[in-house]
């Protein structure tokens, strides 16, 4: 299977999510965001699984479900809550933890772009196109939690 194969893209997007959000964990600061991110991990190993064996006749593994999902959405919401509201766009940009969660969030929409991808041209469980995108609300919040708050307005000069 040549490298640039849907498949390989796909999982390899995820694999460097993966690494991308382990960077990010080194610097959380927020305990329940770095327990919840250490779930995020194995969960992310799972939909490594999953990916690589699309066409294959390896199905015997934990699958992403859409209580995986569920609890992602749950924590976004709890999140939200304790956060001042957005009024305006934010940059990328804060402490390290925050910035490595915003450069984790932008890997993960690239990795559900691929994922998206590879559904158009082999059917997958498609839990994991919705799991992806609620990730990367996650990260996002994560990051203005790490900020405590103090998020960088976008300015227009």
């Amino acid at each position: 299977m040549p490298k640039t194969d849907s498949r390989i893209e796909a999982y390899g997007s995820v694999d460097e999510l993966n690494a991308s959000i382990g960077v990010a964990l080194t610097y959380a600061k927020d305990k329940n965001a770095k327990k919840i991110l250490h779930q995020v991990l194995n969960d992310l190993f799972r939909i490594g699984a999953e990916l690589a064996s699309v066409g294959t006749k390896f199905t015997k593994f934990p699958k992403i479900t859409a209580a995986h999902t569920n609890a992602i959405e749950k924590e976004v919401y709890r999140v939200e809550k304790i956060l001042p509201q957005q009024k305006s766009f934010i940059l990328p940009a804060g402490n390290e933890s925050a910035t490595h969660l915003h450069l984790a969030r932008t890997i993960c929409r690239r990795a559900e772009r691929r994922v998206m991808a590879l559904h158009q041209q082999t059917p997958i469980n498609p839990e994991l196109i919705r799991y992806l995108n609620r990730l990367s609300d996650l990260l996002f919040i994560y990051a203005r939690l790490e900020n405590k708050g103090k998020d960088e307005p976008v300015s227009y000069d």
